[in-house]
């Protein structure tokens, strides 16, 4: 015996410009029946909350299936998959496509080279599909383009969830963050690390989906705007403040990066406000309270 919920959407022509669309979503478990031999048009994200089965690449290979797990199905790509008769398991699948798969593909947000990914918990990926099962009444509105973002954070939730993303890999990504403004190169934070320069972009690439070059300087560019937005400074004070000494390098390259000068940046973005400028992220949900000044 087994349970299956399962949802189809047909996004049009202007959805699709979104870039990622969801096209179904399904809940099920029990002693579920194999899926495949098949090949499919499209991606899904089968998320495996509980249980254990088997996943058939399209050489032959089977690989076992222990959860929490991901299986990731790729367009072209055959694929052949089920569980454990005795045990079952528990899935949520997600289907989707778009132009923006290829991007998450190469920042290696989706894995097709990865068919079976262990996952650390599974539980916020099935909350993320949660809502968009709770999006999927047909007579939502809004139902396109709330699963559509909905997608986009299922592949962060995913992402986030992998199991090989070890605790030693974010302590390589903290350290950098904190030390990205100061005057080191690539192998200079390597060797601070014990790695070498072609450890070090392996661990960045597979943390952050980026080299540490890219890494490093989008961290110094977003201080930099914050800097530009918020404190008087001259620009050459926070070139110095973001690690560079040149002045008119830091300009040329926040030029070509931003797509605008710093003077230009801060004339849009400046917000200099009495008490200063806060370098710690805030409570949305806790602001503080203004108190108000009664009228005379």
């Amino acid at each position: 015996m087994y349970h299956t919920w399962m949802r189809f959407f047909t996004p049009g022509p202007a959805h699709h410009k979104l870039g990622l669309v969801c096209l179904g979503v399904g809940l099920q478990y029990g002693a579920l029946p194999t899926v495949g031999p098949r090949t499919l048009d499209h991606h899904v994200a089968v998320v495996v909350s509980t249980g254990r089965g088997w996943f058939r690449t399209a050489d032959g290979r089977r690989t076992a299936v222990t959860a929490p797990a991901l299986l990731w199905l790729t367009p072209g790509v055959p694929h052949h998959y089920g569980p454990d008769p005795e045990t079952g398991w528990d899935e949520a699948f997600v289907d989707f496509t778009g132009t923006t798969t290829d991007t998450y593909t190469e920042l290696g947000y989706i894995e097709p080279g990865r068919p079976v990914v262990p996952l650390s918990d599974a539980g916020p990926a099935r909350a993320t599909v949660a809502r968009i099962v709770r999006a999927a009444r047909r007579d939502n509105p809004l139902l396109e383009v709330e699963t559509s973002a909905a997608v986009h954070e299922l592949l962060v939730t995913l992402r986030r969830a992998r199991a090989d993303t070890t605790p030693d890999g974010h302590q390589v990504l903290q350290a950098l963050a904190r030390d990205a403004c100061k005057a080191l190169s690539v192998a200079d934070h390597a060797a601070r690390h014990g790695m070498t320069p072609a450890e070090l972009r392996t661990a960045v690439r597979r943390g952050a989906g980026c080299s540490p070059k890219d890494y490093l300087l989008g961290i110094r560019l977003g201080h930099a705007k914050e800097l530009l937005a918020a404190t008087d400074l001259p620009v050459a004070a926070v070139a110095r403040r973001v690690g560079y000494d040149d002045p008119a390098y830091f300009s040329r390259l926040f030029t070509r990066r931003v797509g605008m000068a710093p003077v230009r940046f801060r004339e849009q973005q400046g917000r200099t406000v009495p008490g200063g400028w806060s370098n710690q992220i805030p409570d949305p949900d806790d602001p503080p309270r203004i108190e108000r000044v009664p009228a005379t």
